[in-house]
């Protein structure tokens, strides 16, 4: 009788001390997960917000000592002389909103555009001075720039970052798999910032109503965002092969989602972390499209500056990679055939 040989395929079982292993190692990814989208939130709180008061200086003082009773530390306060400069601050989105008394009847100017919780915070202190001016009647609030009425509470705007951010990594990724050339696919990274842009911003424009202005700049703002990924992220790969997309998405996704600041205000986020995460390219870009779409393109220079240097970072790192290439250098990822002309 014939006994049979073990099958060729078999493979032993793996020693307890990896299993062991890859559940620590489990276990910490999921608690950084948890600290990079939850700590932001949990330790969100109006610290340094800018508004504008409008009013005499006496007014403008005891206005001044007011909020710090009672929000210490809260409002980084611009004393201006009138109602109309108030409102150049706030178009020109230097500051969130403001209180005036510049015209006899008090009143709060807000801009629920720019950030619904700060916008919710300035409305619950329009009542607290009310209560505390000892009358019954409210003060105003105006909302000088406000979202559309098909999304009340800016719900597409903040949910839409996520994807962003998501659709720059994968065209990524995509493109280093799928095309060679380094050309290629800076060429393929562009293109589809383009048609990714003129996608979502008709999608939340259009469809959800979560953007009014314009639609070019709104596309325009969404691409540029794009690109700043994506291209990053292929530079990253040009340069270090795989371990670059890996350092790309949690510069990105861990690091840059959480700290971009859309859902409340950067002012909002704990520490320096809001101020960080402005310079990265979701915080940037969702502060961008707020300005294309409810400022007419009030205070996106700095947005800009940043998107355009991250864009140029990724090309220069492009290049570097594939010199390196071409050179004779390391290549990182083993077994992928890399071709060191740029135009291949």
């Amino acid at each position: 009788m014939n006994t049979p040989a073990p099958s060729a395929t078999a493979v032993p079982a793996s020693r307890w001390a990896l299993v062991a292993g890859t559940v620590v190692v489990l276990t910490a990814i999921v608690s950084v997960l948890l600290v990079a989208f939850a700590w932001p939130s949990a330790r969100s709180s109006v610290h340094d917000v800018p508004i504008a008061v409008a009013g005499p200086p006496t007014a403008v003082a005891q206005i001044r000592t007011a909020l710090e009773q009672r929000l210490p530390g809260g409002f980084e306060i611009t004393a201006v002389h009138d109602t109309a400069a108030a409102e150049q601050l706030i178009s020109n989105r230097q500051v969130y909103g403001a209180i005036d008394l510049s015209s006899g009847t008090p009143q709060v100017i807000v801009a629920s555009a720019a950030s619904t919780a700060v916008a919710q915070t300035l409305q619950a202190m329009a009542t607290g001075l009310s209560q505390a001016g000892g009358t019954s009647t409210p003060i105003a609030v105006r909302d000088l720039a406000a979202l559309p009425a098909d999304d009340p509470r800016g719900a597409g705007l903040a949910a839409g970052a996520l994807p962003l951010v998501m659709g720059g990594l994968l065209a990524a990724v995509l493109l280093t798999r799928l095309v060679h050339g380094t050309i290629r696919r800076v060429t393929g990274a562009l293109s589809f910032a383009v048609t990714g842009g003129m996608a979502v911003a008709a999608i939340l424009q259009y469809w959800l109503g979560s953007l009014s202005g314009s639609y070019p700049a709104n596309a325009g703002a969404i691409g540029l965002a794009i690109a700043a990924t994506s291209l990053t992220v292929l530079g990253l790969e040009s340069l270090l092969g795989y371990a670059g997309i890996g350092i790309g998405a949690v510069v990105m996704m861990l690091v840059g989602n959480p700290l971009s600041g859309t859902a409340t205000a950067p002012e909002m986020l704990p520490g320096w972390s809001g101020a960080f995460g402005q310079l990265l390219p979701p915080g940037a870009g969702g502060r961008l499209l707020r300005s294309t779409a409810f400022f007419d393109g009030g205070g996106a220079t700095h947005a800009v500056i940043v998107l355009a240097a991250w864009v140029a970072l990724g090309a220069v790192l492009c290049l570097v990679g594939t010199l390196r290439s071409a050179g004779g250098g390391h290549d990182s990822n083993a077994g992928v055939n890399r071709q060191p002309v740029m135009n291949r």
